[in-house]
């Protein structure tokens, strides 16, 4: 009986008790993961991280950005000189040689002759005021070349080295493309002045739409590399996302797309010489709205083939690029900033108060070429300092 009551027990124990099976083994304590999913976690932040792109990509990216720059201004100082349809043909190799013997010029000279700026315009240029134009068009193409042999080689080399990442190949890859794509339009561009028009008596320019395309994929290309070599340079700032910083961040993308609208504007009054007709600020002539504002039918002409809705355009949006500035600047004042961000705001409201003044005294002296070109040139620093204080204010990637 003994025996018989200690095995009894013994089969309890062994079952668990009176209560069935088993109990189940504890829960993990608190905070602490499955020694599984534990082995993963430590798997995945081992895992070798990709590597960044080493400074000379973005350095590289700022110096493109610089020559698409160099590149604007001159093609700006070509438009002002009417240099532009000097050369009449488009070679990718063969015009890289300039002329050089008297009869090689003469030939050149000549072919100028059949086109309508010589018969309507030029008709009594000499051949020296011909070179001179000549020579401007043809440095703004062979500029146009070393831009172009500036983005492609060093990119084929960093990409051989293994230096660009897969977000970084596909942007370059856009770069490299929308640069050949611009030879291509600044051709297309001069073809419009080449044209002959029997109905016309205006003087032979370029088709100011064209001129706008060629100008904005310029200013693209230009923000791009600009913008990308910025933010592999610049290290983002910690801020906290206040609301107050998520408004100055949402202020400061609409203003940087009102400074590239209020640029683009600029090649409408460039491609109609909308710059000649009402010298006088702050009214256009006597009045403040002149009375051919909307005079050409439909009315929705007036806003790219009438220049003096043109420039009264472009007036207005550089008005308000100035006071969206200076109320960004305003706001960012009232949040607590890192020094370089809040250099990116003084330094736009100082370029912005001085491309201001540059508009008002180019558009009082009759566009003088000197300060025309300035002005031209203060819209890409205007340009590049609000691209500044964008990539000043990222947002830091959780």
């Amino acid at each position: 009986m003994l025996r018989a009551a200690r095995g009894g027990a013994r089969r309890l124990l062994r079952d668990g008790g009176l209560g069935g099976p088993p109990p189940p083994p504890p829960p993990p304590a608190h905070g602490r993961l499955p020694p599984r999913l534990c082995l993963q976690r430590c798997l995945l932040q081992q895992a070798p991280q990709p590597a960044a792109p080493p400074p000379a990509v973005g350095r590289w990216l700022l110096v493109c950005s610089g020559a698409v720059a160099g590149a604007v201004v001159l093609g700006g100082v070509t438009r002002l000189t009417e240099s532009g349809l000097s050369m009449v043909d488009w070679h990718l190799v063969k015009e890289m040689k300039p002329p050089r013997t008297q009869q090689e010029w003469e030939a050149e000279f000549q072919k100028y002759q059949k086109f309508p700026e010589f018969k309507i315009l030029n008709h009594d240029m000499t051949l020296a005021e011909f070179k001179f134009i000549w020579y401007m068009e043809y440095s703004h193409r062979m500029w146009g070349r070393v831009v172009g042999l500036a983005y492609i080689l060093p990119a084929a080399y960093f990409w051989r080295r293994g230096w660009l990442s897969r977000p970084l190949k596909g942007c370059v890859l856009a770069l490299c493309g929308l640069v050949c794509f611009q030879g291509l339009l600044g051709w297309y561009m001069v073809k419009s002045g080449l044209e002959e028009k029997p109905d016309s008596y205006d003087i032979p320019r370029v088709s100011q739409y064209r001129l706008a395309a060629h100008l904005g994929s310029a200013l693209v290309l230009y923000s791009a590399s600009l913008w990308t070599g910025l933010s592999l340079l610049l290290p983002r700032h910690k801020l906290p996302e206040t609301h107050q910083l998520l408004r100055l961040r949402q202020y400061a993308h609409g203003t940087t797309a009102l400074i590239f609208l209020t640029a683009l504007s600029g090649a409408f009054v460039a491609g109609l010489d909308a710059g000649l007709v009402y010298n006088s600020f702050p009214k256009m002539g006597e009045r403040w709205i002149p009375d051919d504002l909307l005079a050409f039918s439909p009315v929705l002409r007036n806003i790219f083939e009438n220049p003096t809705t043109v420039q009264f355009d472009h007036r207005i949006l550089g008005i308000a690029s100035v006071t969206a500035v200076t109320a960004l600047y305003l706001f960012s004042r009232k949040i607590p900033l890192p020094r370089r961000t809040r250099m990116a705001v003084t330094s736009l409201l100082a370029v912005a108060c001085m491309q201001v003044g540059l508009g008002i005294s180019t558009l009082l002296l009759y566009v003088p070429t000197p300060l025309a070109a300035t002005h031209q040139s203060g819209s890409l620093a205007l340009l590049s300092m609000a691209l500044w204080l964008m990539s000043e204010l990222r947002r830091v990637p959780k």
